[in-house]
């Protein structure tokens, strides 16, 4: 689970578990009669049991208005968790680049970058993270669409690099000249296309949104040009998992995030729930299916049967790198399904 160094890809002849890094991503998920101060103090007690078990990076997510997520302000906590580790690399999986001002984010990642010398990363994603009326209170105008993002992408990745002869009058300081990985993360294959043309590492939000994973992977990698960055292709998947010490375990502790994502396709928002006994009274036919649909991408089980499933989904995606979230209620249970992953991963 090593790192591999970010402009090189591992190879492609084995899609074996045991070749590439894993690495996780965290919402620092506020739990049901919990609060934020505590899911961030958990979030980096996880991020330093991860850095022993060896795991790649620790990425958190922005989002807003939600009750159940405390990394909305996400630079403070990378800057938190970077703090409170040592060589574990820390990023944003990721920042929604429409919500921000280039220039702030190039700011505030030079910052970090400088605080923490070769450890940071910064995913991008073109979506809000947010509702409409969410969204224009951060931006303090018209919501935008993500049409404009290649641009801002432009705008921000000139400030770390100025083009050669540039006599820029606003400059990132901290941040220019500095070398901050930058990802591009989707759902679509939007991102897939911008980041192969830009020869950018791409990430894939297969963990809720399974259904174009394929075809977006395809994308970029037939479409790849190499950079600067990167001489051939590299593609991280998102998966769900969820490992405990017998496969009925690890299913009664999956139902938090089954309770989670129905609320998500009922329109609701709130903290993450306890795990139930049964989902049969939760849900209606229909609900099931498209609960079970957006979680396909999931290793639910005993460490036999995550280390199948896993197999599986390295088989059929061939990906670089996987990262893994876990909406598990208990935060004992998450450290010991985290855990149980690096053993199966280590083999």
């Amino acid at each position: 689970m090593n790192e591999q160094e970010h402009h090189t890809s591992p190879s492609s002849s084995s899609s074996s578990l045991q070749h590439i890094p894993v690495s996780i991503l965290d919402l620092s998920m506020i739990t049901e009669g919990s609060t934020a101060a505590i899911s961030l103090r958990n979030s980096l007690d996880l991020a330093q049991h991860a850095e022993q078990w060896g795991y790649n990076r620790y990425w958190l997510a922005e989002h807003h208005n939600m009750p159940g997520v405390a990394s909305s302000a996400t630079s403070v906590v990378i800057g938190h968790i970077a703090a409170g580790t040592q060589k574990i690399r820390v990023g944003a999986g990721g920042i929604m680049l429409p919500n921000h001002s280039p220039l702030v984010i190039a700011e505030q990642f030079g910052t970090l970058e400088s605080l923490f010398p070769g450890r940071i990363d910064l995913g991008l994603g073109r979506a809000p993270g947010s509702d409409q009326l969410t969204s224009r209170a951060l931006r303090r105008g018209a919501a935008s669409d993500g049409q404009d993002f290649p641009d801002r992408l432009g705008e921000l990745r000139t400030y770390f690099k100025p083009t050669s002869g540039s006599s820029m009058r606003v400059r990132a300081i901290p941040g220019e000249g500095l070398d901050v990985p930058i990802w591009l993360l989707g759902s679509s294959g939007f991102s897939a296309q911008l980041s192969a043309q830009l020869g950018l590492p791409f990430a894939f939000a297969s963990h809720f949104a399974p259904d174009y994973l394929l075809p977006a992977l395809d994308l970029y990698r037939s479409q790849f040009r190499p950079s600067e960055e990167l001489d051939k292709p590299y593609a991280m998947v998102g998966v769900n998992v969820i490992c405990a010490d017998t496969d009925e375990q690890a299913r009664y502790l999956s139902t938090s995030a089954q309770q989670q994502f129905l609320n998500i396709i009922r329109g609701r928002t709130g903290q993450l729930k306890p795990p139930v006994d049964s989902m049969e009274d939760q849900w209606n036919l229909q609900e099931q299916a498209i609960v079970n649909r957006t979680l396909s991408y999931s290793a639910i089980g005993s460490p036999a049967t995550v280390r199948a499933k896993l197999d599986e989904i390295m088989e059929t995606t061939e990906a670089d790198e996987i990262i893994v979230a876990s909406a598990i209620y208990d935060h004992q249970a998450r450290l010991r399904s985290y855990e149980l992953l690096s053993e199966i991963v280590k083999g």
